[in-house]
């Protein structure tokens, strides 16, 4: 009897050595590139996060020493691309034959770009770093996914609010009993909205399965892209988000930038579920946008706009859609600019405005502004939606013109507005991007 207790016993404690149970906000599987950005995101966010990883290196599609050079992009310094770019140019800024200027193409040997990447990890607060740990299964238990994994032959359990899946061929999604679309361009035309759900976005777009036809009905226009919230959540289950498999790379590192931003991207959307205790079915775009914002990352490829310090409230408003970008070639690359020298017009703006604002139908037909929209036309339009008297509005922006806005161009009520200027002053008076959108881009009343 005594020898049989001793064996329970003896068995009951391996089982605890064995299998460990770990509770965690976010789980991302995969130490790919996307994979190491989430969870950057997610634990800046503030959210207790675990990034694991099957081989001994975080990505290890970078193990190797060739150099590679990048072109795309490069004038977009968006959040951790960005980070992830001005180290680069510090490291091999002593280098002879690196060119590290602003325009240069980015080049650096791969291993050096995956120590960059983790050495950028390993400073981030609320984030536990697991190598050499292979997923094994994952299962919902209630409002939480139970993923078992191994390491040095020991099985550990890890429970997350939030699962994503950073493997390059989806492996996670598919045990779990989910289905996702790989990233597809074309529907830019199927639901022109998208773009106001914007969480990724790029001036090259990813490779896909199908030859893009009928371009000019997508925004941003072809090969300029934007990857909306929907297209990283998995369908069928809850909690369980997509980044590497939706762009279907299979390990093309000629394509870092897109899989940081998109990491980035899915690391908000998990920090925002973990942080209002909320499913994927719940999401909130403005809130998560407006986080992936404050942490400098990017929603629309404007490539004209990075020294601007008015960036954030250019790209609220173009994420709205009351401003677009135009696209241009510049020394035989297609780039996506904002142009903000240039004048805004009444029918870019009019049809956005009256989506918006109930009052606008009113003030139009009390205006009617000619085809070139004025700073009067835009100062009025703000006294009516402020229900501000319109003298008070004239006498604050004379005086504030030039001091508080830095704007270096004359007052002149007559004057058609600049893009910029209409962007700067819509942002902080009318807040367009204070509408809710679904996830859809369509306005939610």
């Amino acid at each position: 009897m005594i020898k049989k207790i001793a064996v329970l016993l003896l068995v009951f404690y391996c089982s605890i050595s064995y299998a460990q149970t770990i509770k965690t906000d976010v789980l991302v599987i995969g130490g790919s590139p996307g994979g190491v950005a989430a969870a950057i995101q997610s634990s800046r966010s503030k959210i207790k996060t675990v990034l694991i990883e099957q081989r001994e290196q975080l990505c290890p599609a970078l193990a190797d020493a060739t150099t590679i050079k990048f072109t795309a992009d490069r004038n977009l310094p968006s959040g951790i691309w960005s980070e992830f770019r001005k180290r680069v140019k510090e490291h091999y800024k002593t280098t002879p034959g690196y060119d590290t200027t602003c325009n240069a193409p980015l080049q650096f040997e791969l291993n050096t770009g995956a120590q960059i990447l983790s050495n950028i990890a390993d400073t981030v607060k609320n984030l536990s770093i697991q190598l050499n740990t292979t997923f094994t299964s994952i299962i919902k238990d209630g409002d939480r996914w139970e993923v078992t994994l191994t390491q040095n032959g020991k099985t550990e359990t890890i429970k997350a609010r939030v699962v994503i899946d950073a493997t390059e061929n989806g492996v996670v999604a598919q045990k779990a009993g989910a289905s996702y679309k790989p990233y597809d361009n074309q529907e830019n035309k199927n639901s022109p909205n998208y773009y106001r759900t914007s969480i990724a976005m790029g001036d090259v777009s990813p490779p896909t399965s199908y030859q893009v036809d009928n371009v000019n009905y997508n925004y941003p226009p072809y090969p300029s892209y934007c990857i909306p919230i929907k297209a990283l959540v998995a369908t069928g289950v809850a909690n369980l988000l997509v980044t590497e498999p939706i762009l279907t790379l299979k390990g093309d590192i000629n394509y870092l930038a897109d899989q940081l931003t998109l990491g980035q991207g899915a690391g908000a959307i998990a920090a925002y579920c973990a942080f209002f205790k909320t499913t994927t079915a719940n999401l909130n775009v403005r809130l998560i946008q407006g986080e992936l914002l404050d942490f400098k990352g990017y929603l629309l490829p404007l490539a004209d706009i990075s020294a601007d310090p008015y960036w954030r409230a250019i790209q609220q408003v173009c994420a709205t859609g009351l401003l677009k970008g135009v696209q241009k070639k510049v020394n035989g690359e297609t780039q996506f600019f904002f142009m903000p020298d240039s004048i805004v017009t009444t029918a870019e703006v009019k049809p956005v405005l009256l989506e918006i604002y109930t009052r606008a139908f009113l003030w139009f037909h009390a205006n009617k502004p000619d085809k070139q929209f004025t700073i009067g036309n835009l100062l009025s339009f703000i006294s009516e939606l402020t229900l501000t008297d319109p003298d008070n509005v004239r006498k604050s922006m004379i005086r504030d013109w030039n001091t508080q806005y830095h704007f270096t161009s004359k007052f002149d009520m007559d004057r058609p507005i600049t893009r910029r200027e209409f962007a700067i002053l819509a942002n902080k008076f009318l807040n367009p991007f204070a509408r809710t959108v679904d996830l859809n881009g369509r306005l939610v009343n």
